[in-house]
């Protein structure tokens, strides 16, 4: 868990950048609906928006990416920029030699199967890119110090991360090659097994699409229902215009139940974590949840909404993905229904009321309120319920921000701490949030409390066998940089 909570802050920074994409590219659908719909753009208005949507896609697009600067930089000691080299290295090295152009000159039965070849094709998603982070950033955190012979002294050090970052990444690629196929062909073979049950089968994929966004391997099932993978192709059907009436089953109904969730769901449930946010982070949390709750709401665009919580409260997570299928099961048998070519937000909800599959569209507001309301109550209550570490309420948020130091002498501050945790052969780690010294230490029976209060701190907390934290305050910062100073 606690792995998983430190990941969580790591992906805050790459996923900052993503609301205003979100909101670029649904300004820019609204003035260019050749964008989604086809057809020739000119005119300076129709130009204007296709400038919009490229430069939000610059970095939706590029997400994964962006997670894998963010994670190798936020989860390496003292967020160290090396780590985010390194994993970029890894990043590299795997998309490489796991595209599908390489692996089918690696294999080339792998080039007789489709799923297989599906599988490569989307080999560049989030979880690789998070993946290439954590790899990255733990060389970084392992061999940052690390001292070669002589003849290789040049690569001492931070020098060596990226390279060893490279040599592990090709230990996983070599995993990858034979398991990633794997996982992805078997989530197929659920889709198509689903694909007959109707409305509850409907329920069924959306949770699971909504549970595997993490990993990117919710791209096969989208394959399998949205598409004509297995003779379905829910989505490519309702944009040709055909209906119902053309198909072996409800046109739609594959896609209708994500607007209720992502256009007014998600906006509830950013409501209820913004009103559980401590006091002093409420304004963190609005400007994270609330832009990216209006991001979904308008283009459908839930990824800054989801990676800013599933792992600091992946069960909370799971909720949200059943909820959508609920919802998706529910709207199936109501028979509201629309379609997306980008994702389910207000702007494709528009374009897609006049295709001839769509019914019951005004049924969006029923169902866009009671998931507002549902979202809402589940979220603030399994919140509150379980103290669950939302954006706002994370271990960091406490009510410490008033503390203040006896004295500014942050080197004699620091000398003091570091003569209460037994000097800095008993220090293994050096991190701070926004008010706490964070210490790793060997042996716990050599810290000295009433030492380390004597330097004017607030109070020291051992939260593990190999953990203290000192509550210092808000000028955290300058007593740890001079405490790493010292340990070195």
């Amino acid at each position: 868990m606690k792995f998983l909570q430190k990941l969580g802050k790591a992906l805050m920074l790459p996923v900052a950048c993503l609301p205003l994409c979100g909101l670029l590219m649904g300004i820019g659908y609204l003035l260019c609906p050749a964008t989604m719909q086809g057809g020739n753009i000119e005119g300076f208005v129709p130009l204007l928006g296709l400038f919009l949507v490229k430069a939000g896609g610059a970095l939706i697009d590029n997400m994964a990416l962006l997670f894998v600067i963010g994670v190798g930089v936020g989860m390496s000691d003292d967020n160290d920029g090396t780590g985010g080299l390194a994993a970029l290295a890894s990043w590299l090295m795997m998309t490489t030699l796991l595209s599908t152009a390489f692996v089918t000159t690696l294999m080339p039965s792998i080039a007789d199967s489709a799923n297989k070849t599906l599988a490569f094709d989307k080999i560049a998603n989030p979880f690789i890119g998070i993946l290439a982070g954590i790899i990255g950033s733990t060389c970084y955190n392992k061999f940052k110090n690390v001292k070669l012979p002589d003849w290789l002294s040049f690569f001492s050090g931070k020098r060596c991360v990226a390279i060893v970052a490279g040599l592990v990444s090709i230990v996983v690629s070599a995993v990858l090659l034979f398991v990633w196929p794997v996982v992805f062909g078997a989530l197929i073979a659920l889709g198509k097994g689903i694909a007959g049950m109707g409305a509850l089968g409907a329920g069924i994929y959306a949770f699971l699409n909504r549970l595997l966004i993490p990993t990117g391997l919710h791209h096969a099932l989208n394959n399998v229902f949205w598409f004509d993978t297995i003779g379905l192709g829910d989505l490519s059907h309702f944009w040709a215009g055909d209906t119902s009436a053309d198909v072996s089953w409800s046109l739609g109904m594959y896609m209708s139940g994500f607007f209720p969730c992502m256009m007014f769901g998600v906006p509830g449930a950013a409501l209820a974590m913004i009103q559980c946010a401590k006091d002093n982070k409420k304004k963190v949390a609005i400007g994270l949840v609330a832009s990216a709750a209006l991001c979904a709401f308008v283009c459908g665009v839930t990824e800054p909404f989801e990676f800013g919580f599933m792992f600091l409260a992946p069960g909370l997570y799971v909720i949200y993905a059943l909820l959508y299928g609920i919802f998706t099961f529910v709207t199936a048998l109501v028979g509201f229904r629309a379609g997306f070519s980008f994702s389910a937000g207000a702007t494709d909800l528009l374009f897609s009321a006049s295709l001839p599959a769509a019914q019951k569209t005004w049924m969006i507001l029923p169902l866009g309120i009671a998931a507002f309301i549902i979202f809402y109550v589940v979220f603030r209550f399994a919140i509150t319920k379980f103290d669950l570490k939302t954006p706002g309420r994370e271990d960091d948020d406490v009510d410490e921000t008033q503390v203040t130091l006896a004295n500014n002498d942050y080197t004699e501050i620091a000398r003091i701490v570091l003569e209460g945790v037994g000097g800095k052969d008993n220090v293994t780690s050096i991190d701070n949030c926004i008010t706490r010294l964070r210490l790793e230490i060997v042996d716990q029976a050599l810290v000295d409390e009433k030492k380390i209060k004597s330097a004017g701190v607030a109070g020291v907390i051992r939260p593990g066998k190999n953990s203290v934290q000192v509550v210092v305050g808000t000028k955290v910062q300058f007593v740890a940089d001079e405490f790493k100073k010292l340990c070195k």
